[in-house]
């Protein structure tokens, strides 16, 4: 996964578009963000601040990480499960 095909993965999940901003800071959004020395910073944004911010020295931990924090975010308000007859 790297930021080319993390929003097609986002997007099977249901996690609407404007939650995830890819390269650009945005408010009210997830951004997963390019730094210097070629690392990566995953952060939420609102109102001009960042919260819950990690950096990462690889793009595919980068997004596997923010991949992980939104699909767990749809299983626990119920978006997203099991599929019936499996298990």
């Amino acid at each position: 996964m790297n930021t080319q095909s993390i929003r097609r993965w986002l997007d099977v999940l249901g996690v609407p578009a404007e939650v995830v901003s890819v390269g650009a800071e945005a408010d009210n959004a997830w951004c997963l963000m390019p730094v210097e020395d070629n690392g990566w910073e995953v952060f939420w944004r609102e109102q001009g601040n960042r919260y819950d911010w990690a950096r990462f020295s690889s793009e595919q931990v980068a997004c596997h990480y923010l991949f992980g924090r939104l699909a767990w975010s749809q299983v626990a308000r119920g978006a997203v499960g099991v599929l019936p007859g499996a298990g």
